[in-house]
């Protein structure tokens, strides 16, 4: 049997969010740090930059991370890869150059706690059912779900999305069922949920962190013409179509 103190708040940490069996471990102070150093470690923690960790309960249940993310496998825990031959790491690879995710996501298994390690970005737990069962993540934004889910690259339907909307031509999409957690710059307080109910969403440059992968995307001018577009000073947009959820970034 093994016992974990990671749950009991402390001075110097605590639990921050929890969603379903996800949990995120928050250090509120570190005093672990080379000596020359402190006053940025004191003013980072005044902002909100703090060191955080997820702690995925399991029992009997699985979940899939991003490669190197484990840092500690606490009980009955197995882990596999979703590799299944030359071809598919090859073709996984090629799908991590596009979306600057890891080609490889094992998934862990059994009965016992998963910790990940530590990380300075904020950590943002979704609820694949809030985004009509699938959603769609900027780049380098996964870090971990449920493996009642499942992680694929998508590319886009239509090329002026990719070209001009600075999204790229593939992303990462999570389909399924469970809770996703992701990697992100901006805590989730901060962030901007639109829902849409076939409505019509025009977003001015690349700030849109998720959006239901069943939203239409497109990259659009500001007004009817060019040189309209141009003498707005706002050129291209990114538009959304249809019945889902956005999370924007101010």
């Amino acid at each position: 049997m093994i016992s974990i103190d990671a749950f009991e708040n402390s001075p110097a940490r605590h639990i921050s969010a929890k969603l379903g069996n996800f949990s995120v471990l928050e250090y509120d102070k570190v005093s672990s740090l080379a000596a020359a150093r402190p006053d940025t470690a004191y003013y980072s923690s005044a902002m909100g930059v703090r060191k955080r960790q997820v702690i995925v309960e399991l029992n009997g249940n699985g979940v899939i991370i991003s490669a190197g993310a484990m840092q500690m496998m606490l009980g009955n825990v197995e882990a596999s890869t979703d590799v299944k031959g030359v071809g598919n790491m090859l073709m996984k690879a090629m799908a991590s150059t596009v979306t600057k995710e890891s080609a490889i996501k094992p998934k862990y298994t059994g009965h016992g706690l998963l910790v990940l390690e530590p990380t300075y970005k904020y950590i943002l737990f979704e609820d694949l059912a809030n985004w009509g069962g699938s959603v769609t993540v900027d780049d380098g934004l996964f870090l971990a779900c449920s493996d009642t889910a499942e992680v694929k690259t998508v590319m886009r339907s239509n090329l002026s999305s990719a070209v001009a909307g600075g999204e790229g031509l593939f992303n990462t999409a999570i389909v399924g069922q469970g809770i996703v957690a992701l990697e992100c710059h901006l805590p989730r307080e901060e962030l901007i949920v639109l829902d849409l109910n076939n409505d019509v969403v025009k977003i001015d440059g690349n700030n849109a962190v998720a959006w239901s992968s069943g939203l239409q995307f497109t990259v659009e001018r500001t007004t009817k013409t060019l040189i309209g577009s141009a003498a707005s000073g706002e050129g291209l947009v990114n538009v959304y179509r249809g019945t889902g959820r956005i999370l924007v970034a101010p």
